[in-house]
This record gives C-alpha cells, structure tokens and sequence, in this order.
C-alpha cells in the first residue's frame, strides 16, 4: 500500500499543467542552449582554430613557449609534425607542435617587446 502511494504521488497533476502552452518552456531551454553556446562553445572553437593558425604559420626564428614552460627559439621546422627548439646556445630539444602554446608564446613575446623598446 506503501508503495501504491509513493508511485500515485509522483505521478502527474492533470488538471493543472495539461491546460498550459509547452511554448515557454521551449523558449526556455533554447535560450539556455543559445547561451552556452555563445559563451562556451563559441570562444573555444575561436581559440583552437588561432591555435591551430598560430601552430602552421610557425618559422625558423620565432620565439615560443611550450605547454610545460619551456622557452626557446624555433631552429627547424620538421615534416613529421615536430620542431627542433633551441632552449639555449648549441643546446637542441625536439618536441611536438601540438605541445606550443600560444597563449604563453604571445606574452612572452610582448614582455620581451616591452623589455626591449626600454
């Protein structure tokens, strides 16, 4: 009997919601998807395709920060996706592209900019 009450319990009204329009609540959820998708979706879609323009138009010379901090300045550009970065003088690491941030790279070159013009 217990059991019967619960299940009566949970089930729907009827006379109350059946007479109502399901328009705003579908308003609702749309403006809930708008949303996240305009300050969830949207940037992070901006910001991986920046990354992925930054990562192609990369060159011999070019200053970068890795995804682990690592600083250097760019010596070779390899087919396999890879770049041989040196970190200091005659010293060599190569490491993967997809491992550059851009992020980093931009704002170490600013400061160094900044640093520079002084």
């Amino acid at each position: 009997m217990n059991l019967l009450n619960t299940v009566l319990l949970m089930a729907p009204q009827t006379g109350t919601g059946a007479d109502q329009s399901p328009l705003p609540t579908f308003l609702m959820m749309g403006a809930i998807i708008l949303v996240f998708w305009l300050f969830m979706i949207r940037p992070q879609a901006k910001k991986a395709k920046d990354q992925k323009k930054y990562i192609e138009n990369m060159q011999k010379g070019d200053k970068i920060v890795t995804i682990a901090g690592i600083h250097g300045k760019i010596n070779k550009v390899n087919e396999d996706g890879t770049i041989d970065l040196e970190t200091s003088p005659g010293s060599y690491i190569k490491i993967e592209k997809s491992a550059i941030s851009l992020e980093w790279s931009q704002n170490a070159n600013k400061a160094a900019g900044s640093v520079e013009k002084k």
